[in-house]
This record gives structure tokens, C-alpha cells and sequence, in this order.
């Protein structure tokens, strides 16, 4: 199982606030519209197909940030038995089509102007992913798109901008998937504190894009073909609880050996990791002790390695049944929130830091904030 790796490349970028809400793991499916919107053409859409979720986001521009029109969020498996068969099954498929189809009818009822409709890790892999995407636009009307592990990973990258800090000179962002997990190191030690906001937004033109302004140097980028869904394929022979975690501890952090950024010494000072996904959201949750998820709770809460350490402590105590019924966890997550857990507990022992920073938010926010720089409809962009 090797992880795709990139050329090492410099890069470039800058800084915008999202407004739009993401919905937690156990969020209902559809959310209603946050704002009145009169002009479809100024609308924007990004839906993201990953090996475990359906998302979308309709969103408005407005000055340098954007306002959520619509949403929507359903657990579909479409990777369920991939890693086994190497394809995708009926029943998976019967699934996301039957989420897609609720999209197309919210992006219809909004006459979205603008869109992009994404794939990832799962349709990567699958032998039939051709044949589901064709099956997705005879049933659906939406021409999805698969997408490479680099334009995933940058996406992710542009998302968290804001929550980067001005004192960080070094970056990690992790974005911990159905499929897979993407990270990426960032060099921002020669742009001054100001401008490194916009440095990093500059990355949505690609880590070896070039650009007027501030530049962000990527220094080492890589996505692991291990997310939440299959990390826990691995080793769901494994009976002992503890014994299972570590283990999917420990085989995470072999296949980051080739990141050049893993056998570096990593400073406390100016050293910021981000997390986005539906792990650390949930495991911000479990630390704040929410019974029912907040995201203007969660979205930018710094946490310690020690706080993380406690919050999985907890999870092992717990068990498979205590985390069943774990109301700060939810339904949809429990019985994934483990292997994520061990993905998250890898990255603090390899690069230990006294922040952080958990990002609800992630790829949808990565395509708005894209389409919208490219189109010039950011107050502050567009970002070239």
C-alpha cells in the first residue's frame, strides 16, 4: 500500500473567513437554507463523493467570504468492500445514487449557476468507477468528477486558511478521509506574518503554481492510501479492542516513513498542525463534552496532545458498546471514530504540539473558495 507522493514544488496564496456551517457526523442529512437568494447565477456549488460521505454546500459570495445557501450531508459507504473486491457494490452504489439524486434537486430548486461535483478516494480505486459514474449521470443528471490525491489535498490546504495563524512559520494541515489521508507541510518562515494567509490561499492554482505576491513553500506533501473506513478494513480480524487501535496506530505511521517531514525535528515555536475531518471534529466534541455538536463550538478550538490522549483514553474505556451509545460521538461515527483516533494519536506522537487546530470545514469549502477566486468574485481576489 504506497502513498502517492508529488514533486516537491514552492507555492503561493491568501485569506478568506468562511461563513458557511458544516454539519457534523451526526447531523441530519438536509439542512435548510441559511440566506434568501434571489440570483441563481451568483450561486456556487461543491459536492464532495468520498469513500464514506455525500456533501454538498450552495453557497452565495459575499465580499471575501461566502454565505451558505443549502447543504447537505449523508453517510452512504460507497466504500463498503472495496479493499476486498476492488469495486464498488450495488448496494453502495444504490446508496449514493439515491444521496445524489436529493442533490440534483436542491441544486435545480437554486438553479445553481456554477458547480463542481467531486470524487475521491473511492472512485480512485474502483475497477467500475467508470460504469458508477456513468450510471450517476443516466440516473442523476450530475457529471461527477474523480479527482487526483494532489488537487484533494490542496483543496484542504486553501479551506483552513483561516485558522492559520499569524506566528506559524510551520505548517502541517491533515485531512483524514473514508479512503485516504492527505498531509501537508508548509513552509511560511520568509513571508511575513500579514501576508502568509494569503500565500496559503494561493495554493488552490496548485503547489507548484507560481504567482505575484507572498509565497508559501510546500515543503513535502503525500496522501495515504489509510482513512477512517479503510484503516479499520485492515484489521477488523482483530478481536481485542486495544490491541486493534494500536496496531492501526502503529501501521499508520509506517507508511509515513517516505514524508520527508517525518524524520525532521519539528519546533514547538511557530509549528501549527490543522486538522479537518469528521474525527477531530468528534473528538473536540467528546473533549468539550457536547451532547449535541456546535460547530462554532468546535470549528477553531485549539487542543493539546495531552487533552487528545485523554479523549481516546476515554474512547478505549468506553468499548465498542460505550461508544454505541456515546451521544457525544453519534450514530453515524462510532463505529469509525477508533481508526481515526489512531491516525490522529500517529500524528501527535510524531510531531507533538501544544495546538491543534480542529477545522470543521474541508473539501466543499476548498471548491467554493476556488471556483470563486478563479471567477473573481472574492472581494479580495482573485488569488493569482
Amino acid at each position: 500500500m504506497t502513498p502517492e507522493r508529488p514533486r516537491r514544488a514552492d507555492a503561493t496564496a491568501s485569506a478568506v473567513e468562511p461563513s458557511a456551517p458544516q454539519a457534523g457526523e451526526g447531523c441530519s442529512p438536509e439542512a435548510e437554507p441559511s440566506a434568501p437568494v434571489s440570483n441563481g447565477a451568483s450561486l456556487y456549488a461543491a459536492l464532495d463523493l468520498g469513500t464514506n460521505s455525500c456533501r454538498m454546500l450552495i453557497a452565495q459570495p459575499e465580499g471575501s467570504q461566502f454565505i451558505v445557501v443549502d447543504s447537505f450531508s449523508k453517510t452512504v459507504q460507497l466504500g463498503a468492500g472495496l479493499d476486498a473486491s476492488g469495486r464498488l457494490s450495488r448496494a453502495s452504489m444504490g446508496r449514493t445514487i439515491q444521496a445524489l439524486r436529493i442533490c440534483q434537486k436542491k441544486l435545480q430548486k437554486h438553479s445553481v449557476g456554477r458547480m463542481r461535483l467531486v470524487a475521491t478516494e473511492a472512485c480512485r480505486q474502483a475497477r467500475n468507477a467508470r460504469d458508477f459514474i456513468r450510471q450517476v449521470k443516466r440516473e442523476t443528471g450530475l457529471a461527477l468528477e474523480v479527482i487526483a490525491p494532489e488537487e484533494e489535498a490542496r483543496l484542504a490546504v486553501i479551506s483552513c486558511t483561516p485558522l492559520v495563524s499569524p506566528k506559524t512559520e510551520q505548517l502541517l494541515i491533515v485531512d483524514i478521509g473514508g479512503g485516504s489521508t492527505e498531509l501537508v507541510w508548509i513552509d511560511l518562515s520568509s513571508v511575513r506574518p500579514e501576508d502568509r494567509a494569503r500565500a496559503i490561499m494561493r495554493l488552490h492554482m496548485g503547489f507548484g503554481a507560481q504567482g505575484d505576491g507572498p509565497a508559501a513553500r510546500v515543503v513535502d506533501w503525500i496522501s495515504v492510501k489509510l482513512g477512517v473506513a479503510t484503516l479499520k478494513d485492515q484489521f477488523a480480524d482483530v478481536e481485542n479492542d486495544s490491541a486493534r487501535f494500536a496496531l492501526m496506530s502503529w501501521f499508520f505511521e509506517e507508511n509515513l516513513a517516505s514524508f520527508s517531514p517525518y524524520h525532521a525535528q519539528a519546533p514547538r515555536e511557530g509549528f501549527q498542525i490543522i486538522g479537518t475531518s469528521g474525527t477531530v471534529t468528534t473528538v473536540a466534541a467528546s473533549f468539550l463534552g457536547l451532547r449535541r455538536y456546535d460547530r462554532t463550538k468546535v470549528d477553531g478550538l485549539a487542543m493539546t496532545s495531552a487533552q487528545i490522549d485523554v479523549v481516546i483514553r476515554d474512547y478505549l474505556q468506553l468499548g465498542p458498546e460505550g461508544r454505541r451509545t456515546d451521544p457525544r460521538i453519534g450514530r453515524d461515527r462510532h463505529t469509525l471514530i477508533m481508526s481515526g483516533a489512531a491516525i490522529l494519536q500517529a500524528l501527535m506522537r510524531i510531531w507533538p504540539t501544544d495546538r491543534l487546530s480542529v477545522a470543521d470545514r474541508g473539501l466543499r469549502e476548498g471548491l467554493l473558495y476556488a471556483q470563486m477566486s478563479a471567477d473573481g468574485v472574492l472581494e479580495d481576489g482573485p488569488y493569482r
